[in-house]
């Protein structure tokens, strides 16, 4: 894999730029939903809401209020969960040297899904503590299916991708079945709940809510972007980072720690939304390159709004109803993936700037 030579100026150029078009996208899926707000009312209320400070119904009106503290919340929480599991897809793509590599295709989500699962048995999911509970129980399923699909593969000597995707597909079916078996034991209507939820699904959380996963969606990505530089040098090989200085054992032990953190705290609050850990960092590394110092955060820009985009689509095609956005996701990465098995056929897919 070749780098280009990463500037400053062209770092801050494309994170300036990608930040706002985000920003941009942002602003537009405010208008949609069941009732309609125009874009220079969005723009206006959001003014008027960051002088004054606060928003209710006396100060901003009925639809400052839909828009302030239903569509603003549930579409900052899309940004984190869709940057954080695009950030997870690009560090786990390098360091497995796979594009294939994807913490919804290796069971991560998964495993995840299945420790956010009995934390709610257990009473955890809606309980005070619930904020910090939760995603502790979701980051420790990510963890374990993460390390069982590892060593799986490892016993090979090395990291196969089809050993890899096996692993995940049968874990994947493991914990699904266990996951329904909970679920099985719930009461009706906390089982349709969670059966959504597994789907799924982004709903408005409030600020505090947003506060705690920002903590934890920061925390890792300060992590992983520490580790760009030995990223970019371990995707010439284990051998030849070796030789630079990368300790490849911590890189991978740090790395996989911070995939099932991030991994833990999207799945604790949105389901299992598969595919955008592996579209988007394809999409990120073929527009802007393989430099990962750039590729984590842009990879990460576009990923929320990737998730944005498509958690409209699925609140408004048949509003006043909704689609699940797992939905949406998988539509539009699953044939995205069956494009990149089938390449495979003709040859290996290089890593390319």
């Amino acid at each position: 894999m070749e780098v280009v030579s990463l500037t400053r100026g062209r770092w801050v150029i494309a994170i300036v730029t990608l930040l706002s078009i985000s920003v941009l996208v942002l602003l537009v899926c405010l208008r949609f939903g069941v009732e309609h707000i125009g874009f220079t009312e969005a723009v206006r209320i959001l003014f008027h809401a960051v002088r004054d400070g606060q928003a209710s119904v006396e100060t901003a009106g009925p639809a400052g209020v839909i828009l302030l503290q239903v569509r603003l919340p549930r579409l900052l929480l899309g940004f984190l969960v869709g940057g954080s599991l695009a950030a997870v897809g690009v560090a786990l793509q390098a360091l497995l040297r796979n594009p294939l590599a994807d913490p919804y295709v290796l069971g991560i989500s998964s495993g995840a899904a299945l420790g956010a699962t009995v934390a709610t048995l257990l009473g955890l999911g809606t309980a005070a503590f619930a904020l910090t509970a939760r995603p502790v129980f979701a980051f420790a399923g990510g963890l374990l299916s993460l390390f069982i699909v590892y060593r799986i593969a490892a016993s090979y000597g090395r990291l196969p991708i089809h050993i890899l995707l096996l692993a995940g597909v049968i874990l994947n079916a493991i914990f699904s079945a266990l996951i329904m078996f909970i679920t099985s034991l719930m009461e009706p209507n906390r089982s349709f709940g969670m059966m959504a939820w597994l789907m799924g699904a982004l709903t408005s959380p409030t600020y505090p809510t947003l506060a705690v996963l920002t903590a934890y969606i920061a925390t890792g990505g300060v992590i992983l972007f520490r580790q760009a530089r030995s990223l970019n040098l371990l995707a010439l090989g284990e051998e030849a980072a070796s030789s630079m200085g990368v300790e490849a054992e911590k890189v991978k032990k740090t790395v996989f720690f911070t995939a099932a953190l991030l991994t833990g705290a999207a799945v604790s609050v949105s389901g299992m939304i598969g595919f955008i850990g592996m579209v988007v960092p394809h999409i990120a590394r073929m527009v802007i390159g393989a430099d990962h110092r750039l590729l984590l955060p842009a990879a990460a820009l576009v990923g929320g709004t990737f998730l944005i985009a498509a958690d409209t689509v699925a609140r408004t095609v048949l509003a006043p109803g909704e689609i699940p956005v797992g939905v949406v996701t998988a539509l539009a990465g699953g044939p995205f993936f069956i494009f990149l098995l089938m390449n495979r056929k003709a040859g290996p897919i290089h890593w390319r700037d």
